[in-house]
């Protein structure tokens, strides 16, 4: 199959090209620039094209013939994106509807994107959060990520043009960008191989529902050849976690606590985000398989191998 994996170069696309790869499809990449993140052997076994999203003469040559198109480029995160919402509008929305219409003119068969489980519901009403749930978000992440879901069901609408939403929760693993502030798990075990002081904003009583890399590929690769008449699909681990219990789990791996530096509490956060994944498993016959306990023991062991430990140990 050929595929089209917008956002290859990041965390999430790095491990989904990966997989493609090893699955025997023909991929091409897409993203801004060339990163860090794909494996070599890999990286030789793709087409890589650089560009801005936005441009349509850059991303025309790409659609040649593909027919499946995963798109993972956000150019903001949650925290960011309240900064300057024309940008985030501009980059993410308008580019989005470049790539729809490059896809209907190739003849593109199924279009999956990348959503935000962790946003778009805004303050939930009721827990778990299934996908019918109200979409209320409180940050212009969540309302650009929302706004590309309407329009992926509006050139379903008008043109054919198949797609799958995947509202993913709070991914982690291998390959998270600590550096940017994303991903709590990551950055909270780089923090602790590194020495370096923690940072939570509030009491640390935020619950979120994370989900481990391979799971959240797992469910992008089942998309592809999916056929059910549901277009839209919470994936987590449906299971919630505090702050603080993802301390307590480090500290049960890592004999070590972190110097914990607490700020004011961000208003774009909602107090607890925790998904119901039923019709993913149904649908998709999709279940995560990584518990939360497995994935951070093995993120950790990843990034001893990358730093030395040098916080304080408790004895």
């Amino acid at each position: 199959m050929k595929i089209l994996v917008l956002g290859g170069e990041g965390f999430i696309g790095s491990h989904l090209v990966e997989k493609l790869v090893a699955a025997g499809h023909e991929v091409t990449v897409f993203d801004h620039k060339r990163g860090e993140l794909l494996p070599e052997a890999i990286r030789s076994a793709v087409r890589c094209v650089y560009g801005d999203f936005c441009d349509i003469e850059s991303l025309e040559p790409v659609f040649s013939s593909i027919e499946v198109v995963y798109h993972l480029i956000s150019t903001t995160l949650p925290k960011s994106s309240n900064d300057s919402p024309v940008f985030d509008v501009t980059s993410n929305v308008c580019g989005t509807i470049n790539a729809l219409q490059q896809a209907c003119k190739a003849g593109v068969r199924k279009f999956v994107f990348v959503s935000s489980g962790g946003t778009v519901y805004g303050v939930p009403r009721s827990l778990p959060i299934a996908e019918t749930h109200s979409t209320e978000p409180i940050c212009s992440y969540g309302i650009t990520k929302l706004s590309i879901e309407k329009y992926l069901h509006l050139f379903y609408t008008l043109h054919g043009l198949d797609y799958s939403v995947l509202r993913v929760s709070n991914p982690y693993g291998d390959r998270q960008h600590v550096g940017r502030g994303q991903g709590v798990i990551g950055t909270f075990v780089n923090r602790i191989v590194t020495g370096a002081p923690i940072e939570i904003w509030g009491d640390g009583e935020i619950v979120r529902d994370y989900v481990h890399i391979s799971d959240v590929v797992a469910a992008l690769l089942l998309n592809a050849g999916d056929t059910s008449t549901e277009k839209v699909f919470n994936i987590a681990s449906g299971v919630g976690y505090s702050l603080n219990q993802i301390l307590e789990f480090l500290h049960d791996i890592t004999g070590i606590w972190p110097d914990v530096k607490r700020t004011e509490q961000r208003t774009f956060d909602v107090p607890v985000n925790i998904l119901d994944i039923r019709r993913a498993q149904q649908c998709l016959g999709w279940t995560p398989q990584i518990s939360l306990q497995i994935g951070i023991q093995a993120l950790y062991d990843s990034a001893r191998g990358q730093f030395p430990v040098t916080a304080r140990r408790i004895k």
